[in-house]
This record gives structure tokens, C-alpha cells and sequence, in this order.
């Protein structure tokens, strides 16, 4: 079931880049980020209340919180230089760069949580940063 949302995620993401790139004509980066940001932000509590999850927000740990809302930062530094970049470049090479999070997010994840790092792993990441390299060139 975690391969259909995932792939899901990637769906829709195409299509934020490609709807973004079509919105964000003549508009602020920052700007249109914040606005992007609010609809995030009601659709995410629309679900909390549809799945009457409200009531989680008590028992949540401070080592959550702090981790969240670093989350939370990086999300939004990451959302501010995406829009930037696509305002200012084609969607066809900043979505690819964009990318490189897989590869990044790989080598973090083998560095602060130790989760396995294979040889498939390493491959897979030479052939993104390949591939990367060469749509963006």
C-alpha cells in the first residue's frame, strides 16, 4: 500500500510543478509560496478533522515537536527556493534538480538514522545524479 501513495506523491507533484509553473506567472515567489502554503495547511486540517485526529495533538512527545516543526522549517526553505527556481527556470530542469532530494535524502539517511546503504542504493543514486546532470544541462 506504500507504493501506491508513494506513487501517488509523485503524481501529484508533477502536476505541482506544472501547475505552479502556469500560476506563478507575473507573481511573487514568496507570495505565491505563502498561498500555496495556506491551501496546504487547510487541506492538511480538513483531514485531522475528517479523521477525527484532533485529539493526537495531546499525547505528541517534545522530541516530536522540535522535529516537526524542524520539519516544518525545512519544508518551507525548501518550498521558497523551489518556487524561486521555477519562476526564474524551466520546469523541465528545476523538477529534475529538485529531485536530487532522493539522492540527498539516501546519504542522510544512511548518516543519521543508519539505515542500509547497498550497492543497489548506490547505483540507483549515480544513475539520479546522471540523469539529473543530464536533463538539466
Amino acid at each position: 500500500m506504500w507504493f501506491i501513495f508513494a506513487l501517488m506523491s509523485a503524481v501529484f507533484a508533477a502536476l505541482t510543478s506544472i501547475l505552479a509553473k502556469i500560476g506563478i506567472d507575473g507573481v511573487n515567489s514568496n507570495l505565491a509560496t505563502a498561498i500555496r502554503t495556506m491551501v496546504v495547511v487547510g487541506m492538511a486540517w480538513i483531514m485531522v478533522f475528517l479523521t477525527n485526529s484532533l485529539g493526537g495533538i495531546f499525547t505528541i512527545s517534545k522530541k516530536s515537536w522540535v522535529f516537526l516543526i524542524l520539519s516544518g522549517l525545512a519544508t518551507g526553505a525548501s518550498w521558497l527556493c523551489y518556487y524561486k527556481a521555477l519562476q526564474i527556470g524551466e520546469a523541465s530542469k528545476v523538477v529534475p534538480v529538485d529531485k536530487l532530494s532522493v539522492v540527498i535524502t539516501l546519504v542522510f539517511a544512511f548518516v543519521f538514522l543508519h539505515e542500509k546503504f547497498t550497492v543497489k542504493s548506490l547505483i540507483g543514486c549515480i544513475l539520479i545524479t546522471a540523469g539529473t546532470i543530464f536533463l538539466a544541462l
